[in-house]
């Protein structure tokens, strides 16, 4: 064990040499910026603001930021020590300038420029430690960005910094929820702009995705952004995409109201089962301990209901649950899988709580729907569809009709499993208080990390509406998705990217694989003498509360503050109902009073203070310690549970014991705890339960310390897993959604959109045109198409005549020449903004219609796993096709809607009655421009489209629906 612990602090030792290396190359710089600060101590204010424009001019003549970079944090440094003693008002209460940067402070601020993740410690200025950087790169006359976590931090840290940043002649602008589009403009248009993720993300989608002019547009660029609290923002906030999203114009609701009373029934039935099997067990296990059979009614409560109250009592027993450990690996290999899948099949579903999942066997399958033994099986479309064609009964377009009416079978069928699948989750692994609350009649998730109540965000994929009926709420429709990006895809946008947190060093390879950056620990001003204990570990929740309970009243008589951390909203209201019956005084902060978050965690900090706080991830303020409280060793912090991150729980640690304050920090464990049941069990602390550690014992050793972060170290590589996955997947749609976004940016840039539109129909003519000299009748259909989309004439003989580009010529020719007809009787300013307004709407259009789609086939791609197909690339096979179809369909619905646009209804018959005439009058020919004598009678041309096809026009409807409802 000795050579075990010194093999541990080498490991330590060498593990932080980079970090040196990077502190140890800073210094000569760091060495300069004071030299310089102390020279230009003799400047005038005013001289000193000049330096600001000195510095712009030397950038845009050519010389490098690092170049500047000493001066520039020179001046900041200057600026922040003549401004100390000023008072000024932050968030309507009156402050007093107390900063000049640490010689630290500065290295982190070299970090940040240097585009890398400076990990300070709580309580070290990495709010100031960012002016710096924000001011140097503000040089170059770009928008430069801060990232906060919420909107208060926001408003708060661009009043406080901009007292400096407008001292140095820079100008500060902050984003906050409920803007005006002005305003925002006016914010970004700032040297140096604040706000959150969500808030940013979403101007840029409303930007990109639905700005109809340039003119609407309020971000300038994406240049150089600091992410502060970077862990939370891009790993917590990046497991929910961003959307924009409105009403869908659903033909039919998802049934899931009409499947709540059979999946609540299966769940009852669920539960009757296993306590049966739980008072089997019992009996069996007090007859003989090592009963194999007894064991095996457990292994089958554990796969049905894992968190069963019996189960986990049963299980404190250290032998017990080692028993049943080697069970599970004995039914995990081969010789025993015959037997595993029958205890499985006993049950009516399974749940696996690792993988969030649950999974209907085939008796619950059965239980549901007795009467339509094939509820559940989805049928091989290919196969079908293949049969239909090689019978060759009936027309062309009665096989069609067939595929479609299979196509719509199938969809139903998938549509009923998906929604008994999400309700079943609903029922069995989200929990209320702990994954989501009810506020106002609606259920809003709680970020897992921050314990903040997570507005405005829904699960995808109908889990929302599943948990929306589990509770009786009204459920709300699903909404179609206008505009969406994910986190991480939104930051990587950014020419130069940094962060700062004091915890990152456990999520350093994330940040290096997703967004090319590295992580530096940068030293503390003053030594750290927080004294942490080993974790306490109990058999039972019970016996861990009473413990945590004791210890805040021992605290609270001594008059030390008491920070209390937990995991859930549900065990903060549970700690809180304790401290009442002691009558205690305390204040709470959950998901459910985050708005006074700021205040009540300030207030920490005072003589006999009581705070509990649920996840304390990037809370952004400063505890700090009323007079007295140093002489009773600081304040002392209280973990209730450990959780899945370490990383998280190293924040709630952090949060005492600041710029060398004493602090204490204590972590209470059972062995009920979800991080212990799933991911513990194994290895040194269950050789440890194997002793005699009975209830109302209490463990604490190292080696408990470092059982604890090896399952914390094993979750966080799973879920990193699943978070790398669904980027692979974002990815794809990423890429697409670039081609589009820039597309449509050049709709609204170009000065004379007709290019556009006369690249899009050159594609559309030339699909249309794709055919041999000899197929007659592929010319003839060629001829209709192109006469359906525009007002021209073209013989099939004319076609024949000519190769594939010669066709394209032809059409091109004759559409451009009546678009002229167009141009004489319409306002040039009018027409443009048409041209523009067609191709903004078709593009809009079609890209929300295929981010449909996506969601649709992200749902069903990982069903295609148990084919032993790759579902990754199933989808990025699919995808594809599906990207290729949409730019089809917005080529054609350009060419539909050309000339079927105009600035009034009485323009539009003029136009088309013109170009008529001229049609009928140059048969064939280039068009006349002559005025019309009369109105020609209006003939409908065939279309091309199936009755049940989307309508060319771009509607969204069907064909028979919209332009051909008539026929």
């Amino acid at each position: 064990m000795p050579m075990i612990l010194g093999i541990g602090k080498l490991w330590s030792r060498l593990a932080g040499r980079h970090y040196r290396k990077f502190v140890q190359k800073c210094g000569p710089t760091v060495r300069r910026i004071n030299e310089l600060e102390q020279r230009w101590g003799a400047l005038g204010d005013d001289e000193l603001r000049a330096k600001t424009e000195e510095f712009k001019g030397r950038v845009r003549a050519g010389e490098s930021l690092d170049g500047i970079l000493p001066e520039a944090f020179a001046a900041v440094k200057s600026a922040s020590r003549r401004l100390c003693g000023t008072k000024f008002t932050v968030c309507d209460e009156e402050m007093e300038w107390r900063l000049v940067p640490y010689d630290v402070q500065l290295i982190g601020a070299i970090a940040l420029h240097s585009k890398k993740i400076a990990e300070m410690a709580t309580g070290e200025g990495k709010t100031f430690v960012a002016t710096m950087p924000l001011y140097l790169n503000a040089l170059t006359g770009r928008n430069c960005q801060l990232v906060t976590v919420n909107d208060y931090l926001a408003r708060r840290d661009s009043e406080w910094m901009g007292i400096l940043y407008n001292f140095l002649g820079l100008t500060v602008g902050c984003i906050q929820s409920g803007m005006e589009p002005e305003e925002r403009k006016l914010a970004y248009g700032c040297d140096i702009t604040y706000g959150t993720a969500s808030e940013l993300g979403f101007d840029y989608l409303r930007d990109r995705g639905l700005a109809n002019s340039v003119e609407d547009q309020v971000q300038r660029d994406h240049y150089y952004c600091i992410v502060d609290e970077v862990d939370s923002v891009l790993i917590d906030e990046a497991r929910t995409p961003l959307i924009i999203s409105g009403p869908a114009a659903e033909e039919r609701i998802a049934p899931y109201g009409e499947l709540r009373g059979p999946v609540e029934r299966l769940t009852d039935l669920q539960l009757q089962f296993c306590n049966r099997l739980m008072a089997e067990a019992r009996e069996l296990l007090e007859k003989n301990p090592n009963d194999e059979e007894g064991y095996k009614k457990l292994f089958t409560v554990r796969m049905g209901m894992p968190k069963h109250r019996q189960l986990c009592k049963m299980l404190e027993s250290g032998g017990a649950s080692r028993r049943l450990e080697r069970l599970e690996g004995k039914m995990a290999s081969d010789m025993r899988r015959d037997e595993r899948f029958r205890l499985k099949e006993t049950l009516y579903f399974t749940i696996e709580e690792r993988q969030n999942s649950a999974d209907l066997t085939e008796l619950g399958r059965k239980t549901l729907f007795p009467e339509d033994p094939d509820a559940f099986v989805l049928p091989d479309l290919a196969l079908l569809c293949a049969e239909i064609d090689r019978a060759g009964e009936g027309t062309a377009e009665e096989r069609q009709e067939k595929k479609r009416e299979l196509a719509a079978q199938a969809a139903v069928t998938g549509e009923r499993i998906h929604c008994i699948s999400q309700l079943v989750r609903a029922y069995t692994l989200f929990e209320r208080d702990q994954h989501y609350i009810v506020h106002e009649g609606q259920v809003v998730i709680v970020d897992p990390n921050t314990g903040r109540a997570m507005v405005g965000r829904r699960w995808s994929d109908g889990l929302h509406q599943a948990v929306e009926v589990k509770e009786g709420v009204e459920v709300q429709r699903e909404s179609r998705t206008y505009a969406t990006v994910t986190i991480q895809n939104y930051f990587r946008l950014y020419e130069k990217l940094a962060g700062m947190t004091g915890t990152a060093e456990t999520e350093a390879q994330e940040f290096q694989d997703i967004y090319h950056l590295s992580v530096v620990a940068i030293p503390t001003h003053r030594t750290c003498i927080r004294k942490d204990g080993d974790d306490v570990v109990y058999k039972t929740r019970r016996e861990k509360y009473a413990a945590v309970l004791a210890d805040i009243e021992a605290a609270h008589r001594r008059g030390q503050p008491v920070l209390v951390g937990t995991t859930s909203v549900e065990a903060s209201q549970l700690l809180d109902k304790m401290l009442q019956g002691k009558k205690l005084p305390h204040t709470v902060l959950n998901a459910k009073f985050h708005e006074a978050e700021a205040k009540i965690i300030a207030k920490a900090g005072a003589v006999g203070a009581i705070t509990i706080a649920t996840n304390m991830a990037g809370r952004g303020t400063d505890i700090r310690l009323s007079e007295g409280v140093v002489a009773l060793n600081g304040l002392r912090v209280i973990g209730t549970e450990r959780h899945e991150a370490r990383r998280i729980d190293r924040q709630l640690r952090g949060r005492c014991a600041r710029q060398g304050d004493p602090g204490e920090s204590q972590f209470y464990v059972s062995l009920e705890d979800d991080l212990m049941r799933l991911f513990a069990g194994r290895g040194p602390i269950a050789a440890l339960l194997d002793r005699t550690f009975r209830e109302g014992d209490m463990l604490a050793h190292p080696i408990v310390n470092r059982s604890i972060a090896n399952a914390q170290r094993r979750v966080e590589q799973q879920n990193y897993a699943m978070r790398r996955r669904l980027l692979q997947y974002d990815d794809v749609l990423n890429a697409q959604r670039e081609v589009i976004y820039s597309l449509r940016d050049n709709v609204l840039r170009e000065e004379k959109p007709r290019t556009i539109i006369d690249e899009l129909l050159r594609e559309e003519l030339g699909r249309i045109c794709d055919f041999e000299e000899e197929e007659s009748a592929r010319a003839e259909e060629a001829a209709q198409r192109s006469g359906m989309l525009f007002p021209v004439a073209v013989k099939a003989e004319e076609l024949l005549r000519l190769d594939r580009s010669g066709r394209v010529e032809l059409l091109m020719g004759r559409v451009w020449a009546a678009y002229e007809v167009k141009e004489r009787l319409e306002d040039p300013e009018i027409l443009l903004r048409l041209e523009r307004l067609a191709l903004l709407r078709s593009i809009d259009r079609h890209w929300q219609e295929h981010l449909t789609e996506m969601d649709d086939l992200r749902s069903s791609v990982g069903l295609r796993g148990y084919a032993q197909k790759n579902p990754l690339y199933e989808y990025k096979a699919e995808a594809f096709d599906h990207f290729r179809r949409m730019m089809e369909e917005i080529a054609r619905s350009v060419a539909y809607v050309l000339f079927r646009s105009a600035s009034s209804v009485e323009k539009l018959q003029e136009v088309l009655g013109t170009i008529r005439f001229g049609m009928e009058g140059a048969q064939s020919a280039p068009l006349s421009a002559e005025k019309p004598r009369g109105r020609p009678t209006q003939r409908r041309a065939q279309s091309a489209a199936g009755r049940n096809d989307s309508c060319p026009c771009g509607s969204g409807k069907k064909y028979k629906k919209c332009c051909g409802s008539g026929q």
